[in-house]
């Protein structure tokens, strides 16, 4: 790679990398304005709009509300995502193809038909629009991004280790817990925490499957309604920090989760 070239493939990184953060760091900006309405020029700050994100109780419940969801979905995802992964990588059957294609299906249909979909299907089972439908949604739409993370770490999986752990004696069920799922801690962390952040952050299936309560991201649409306020904006901010914080101390443990494996 010439000099010319790399300076230009550095420019192209700093040119997206401030179209990503400018709007970020605007939205951040806005919420110190002393004043209802969004734009420009900023004559005062305040932090009042911050300090009312945790003094309005509706915020907070449905923070709490969208949290829940994100835990109980992520872990139905992670174990049917793992399962249907261990299942299928290593062994070659009639149908793996359309077994893969069908377990993927859920993550490349639009949000919009997905919801009318599941809104569909409970009513047939007769499950009630709330919590447990929008987690049953969720889960089934996380489904296949755990099933290609842990398949790419799996892939990896010497298969002497598994052989060695067979030699000591261990049955199958004993080397999976034992050697296998050990092995795919750090790419289950790393679903994990995408497939949260994703429930954390749908609205879609939320909308059309949600009851009287509703999770922040419903929550911010009616709010939007009335006009946009410094108050979203500051909503939006509270929420990308703790999802930076949480994204940072996902990334430092599998970090520190590869190093042991690979002293070990």
């Amino acid at each position: 790679m010439t000099r010319n070239t790399r300076i230009l493939m550095q420019c192209i990184y700093w040119a997206f990398v401030l179209y990503l953060l400018i709007p970020l760091a605007l939205m951040m900006l806005m919420g110190f304005k002393d004043s209802k309405f969004i734009g420009f020029p900023i004559r005062d700050v305040t932090l009042d709009w911050y300090l009312a994100v945790f003094q309005d109780s509706q915020v907070l419940n449905a923070m709490g509300y969208s949290a829940i969801i994100g835990v109980l979905s992520t872990a139905i995802a992670l174990f049917m995502g793992t399962w249907i992964a261990v299942a299928l990588t290593g062994r070659s059957f009639w149908g793996r193809a359309i077994l893969l294609g069908l377990t993927l299906l859920p993550a490349v249909i639009p949000g919009v038909i997905s919801a009318i979909a599941f809104r569909i299907a409970a009513r047939l089972v007769g499950l009630e629009p709330g919590m447990w439908a929008i987690i049953w949604s969720h889960a089934i739409h996380n489904v296949p991004f755990v099933v290609l993370v842990v398949m790419a770490r799996l892939s990896t999986l010497p298969k002497s280790y598994g052989e060695a752990a067979q030699d000591l004696g261990a049955d199958p069920i004993i080397t999976f817990f034992r050697v296998t799922l050990p092995y795919l801690t750090p790419a289950m962390i790393g679903g994990g925490i995408f497939c949260l952040l994703l429930s954390f952050d749908d609205f879609v299936r939320s909308f059309f499957l949600g009851g009287y309560e509703p999770t922040l991201p419903v929550l911010i649409f009616a709010k939007l309604r009335s006009g946009m306020s410094p108050e979203i904006n500051a909503i939006s901010t509270v929420v990308l920090v703790l999802t930076a914080v949480l994204g940072l101390w996902a990334e430092r443990s599998m970090r520190g989760m590869k190093k042991r494996a690979a002293n070990d």
